[in-house]
């Protein structure tokens, strides 16, 4: 049997496979760039990121919102209630009984048949402020969501700048091992080449290639901890896990002179993210007390209602026919339980506000003495940074003497190492000072609510 195959068939087919390979082919190109993709970050851009992508950034303004929906709702209540409602009923035939015998059954007068349909209303005049009192409590919980969203961007703040300044260190420390490890590389070739010589022991040779692994083994140890703190900030930014983030500011980035730093320990008594929170939850139990208060006073409403109703049995006897009706009146109610089951409450309410106050109080100190304390380590590390500044250049003159008295037989190759250690220690402990300035600000910047 002979098959015969339609060329057009099979040009079509080619096309679709060409299509096919090509798709796949960009898929892996696409693929392949997502896993190598580098976000080039400064400080204030990583900041300004997590403010917008970070998780729990997302629920406390999800909260926020639904807080302001609450406000709402809150509000909504002081409009009238209006309801609309409409019935119809089928009777039965009537049965009459005269003792357990029944007589006779007849039709329900004037008609089986019944119906209405009808439109009320009801709209408090006067509940002693129980409607503001709520409506202020609302109000209140919507301002401390507010409040949250703010401190929980403010401390997703303060991580990234953890967690970015930490990369700052640990690129600095990679570079400085780098370097480290190039020298003990010629160092170790150097006392070889002395070793050959006769010039020194072989335990110079054994100690110098042992300094070259540990440097080695400190390197791997070093992108291994950048590789981790890549991860912990892709974390906060919600990012990919395959995406590399380059800092692009270094441990040298501007800092704010202390004096400019001095008018934080006065904001932060009033702008601190607690003690906004503190007075937020006062106001919330204040409104509380006046919604206890207003339970003493009565309640003044306007209702009205209108409906059509059949059949008629406004009269007698009922007529076989609709009819419309409405009315307005005034409703006044009050409760007299409340004069003693309100009074307990009242006073459970004004001792939780004392305790709130309390509570402010306490924090306020805590604020300012924290802020206080930031601002002296603060100047503290300027400090620092100012005298390791000085100790680098001279770890490395040093370094370059005790290199040049051992390879002219004058030192020992421990002093060498040491030497060398130092210098690297120098250099490392200065971007340890300038980080630590820089999250301290940060950190002050939080504190005093302005992050």
């Amino acid at each position: 049997m002979k098959i015969v195959i339609n060329k057009p068939i099979i040009k079509l087919a080619g096309i679709a496979f060409t299509l096919l390979f090509a798709l796949q082919f960009v898929a892996n190109a696409q693929i392949a760039a997502d896993l190598g993709k580098v976000y080039t970050l400064s400080l204030q851009q990583a900041i300004n990121l997590s403010k917008s992508s970070n998780n729990l950034v997302k629920a406390a303004k999800s909260e926020e919102s639904a807080s302001t929906a609450d406000f709402k709702d809150a509000r909504n209540n002081a409009l009238p209630s209006i309801f609309a409602g409409a019935n119809y009923q089928r009777f039965t035939e009537l049965t009459l009984y005269q003792g357990l015998k029944s007589v006779k059954s007849m039709s329900r007068y004037p008609t089986p048949n019944g119906a209405d349909a009808g439109v009320s209303a009801n709209f408090n005049l006067y509940a002693g402020g129980r409607q503001k009192a709520y409506e202020a409590e609302q109000s209140g919980k919507k301002d401390l969501a507010t409040v949250s969203t703010q401190e929980q961007t403010g401390n997703v703040g303060l991580q990234v700048v953890s967690q970015y300044l930490n990369m700052v260190q640990l690129n600095d420390q990679r570079k400085f091992i780098k370097e480290q490890v190039l020298r003990a590389e010629t160092r170790l070739k150097n006392i070889t080449a002395l070793y050959n010589n006769q010039k020194v022991t072989r335990s110079d040779v054994l100690r110098a290639d042992l300094a070259l692994s540990a440097a080695k083994l400190n390197l791997e140890q070093a992108e291994n901890d950048i590789e981790i703190a890549n991860q912990k900030l892709n974390v906060l930014l919600d990012l990919s896990d395959s995406t590399k983030v380059a800092p692009s500011d270094s441990a040298a980035m501007p800092r704010p002179a202390v004096e400019s730093l001095t008018p934080m320990l006065f904001g932060a008594a009033k702008d601190a993210y607690a003690i906004r929170k503190a007075a937020e939850d006062i106001k919330i139990q204040d409104a509380r007390i006046k919604g206890v208060k207003s339970g003493f006073s009565p309640t003044i409403s306007l209702y009205s209602a209108y409906g059509i109703n059949y059949p008629n049995y406004l009269f007698y006897p009922p007529v076989n026919q609709a009819y419309s009706i409405g009315f307005i009146g005034v409703r006044v109610q009050y409760n007299i339980s409340s004069a003693y089951q309100n009074k307990h409450k009242t006073s459970a309410s004004r001792i939780r506000l004392q305790e709130l106050q309390y509570v402010q109080q306490n924090i306020s100190d805590n604020v300012r003495e924290e802020a206080g304390s930031l601002l002296i380590k603060y100047k503290e590390a300027l400090h620092r940074i100012t005298v390791t500044e000085k100790s680098i250049e001279q770890a490395r003159v040093n370094y370059k003497i005790i290199s040049a008295k051992y390879f002219n037989q004058l030192a020992l190759l421990t002093d060498l190492l040491d030497a060398d250690n130092l210098y690297l220690e120098t250099r490392y402990d200065l971007v340890r000072a300038q980080t630590s300035a820089q999250f301290i600000y940060y950190r002050l910047l939080y504190t005093s609510g302005n992050l």
